[in-house]
């Protein structure tokens, strides 16, 4: 079984979108969004102009993804990536899959000349941080918030 790591297609978006609802409502358990609105963000993503999504597939069969959105750093005064989502399907989760993900955002992130790699994840994703740890990720100094 041969693992392949490659930029999102056009022809990958009904698998990608399948794969971002496991990703939102399996692992996560958020509500589903409109199929619309996933295949505007796949397409957003597909331009490469705001950010990018990786595949991971095998067999033939889409089984993770990765995504980067592209931003700026104040203080660094230059342009980082923020690698929102990193997903693998429950048979793969603890398998080189995960690693070689995130270690396929952190080159290009480095290739493309980007400062930086950032991301974050809940504070319950403890499997995740011991990955993120594992993988040379440092905790930042920031405290993140959202509002609605």
């Amino acid at each position: 079984m041969t693992l392949y790591l490659r930029n999102a297609q056009p022809n990958d978006l009904d698998n990608l979108t399948e794969l971002m609802y496991e990703y939102i409502v399996g692992f996560y358990q958020k509500p589903r969004p409109a199929t619309e609105k996933v295949h505007a963000l796949i397409q957003t993503m597909l331009e490469e102009q705001k950010g990018i999504q990786f595949v991971a597939e095998q067999d033939g069969k889409l089984i993770g993804f990765a995504t980067l959105y592209f931003a700026f750093s104040t203080m660094k005064a230059d342009k980082i990536t923020i690698m929102n989502d990193l997903f693998v399907l429950e048979p793969f989760r603890h398998t080189e899959v995960e690693a070689e993900l995130f270690v396929h955002c952190q080159n290009y992130s480095r290739d493309h000349g980007y400062a930086y790699m950032s991301w974050i994840t809940a504070t319950e994703n403890k499997r995740a941080q011991h990955l993120f740890d594992k993988l040379g990720g440092v905790q930042g100094d920031w405290v993140n918030y959202s509002i609605q």
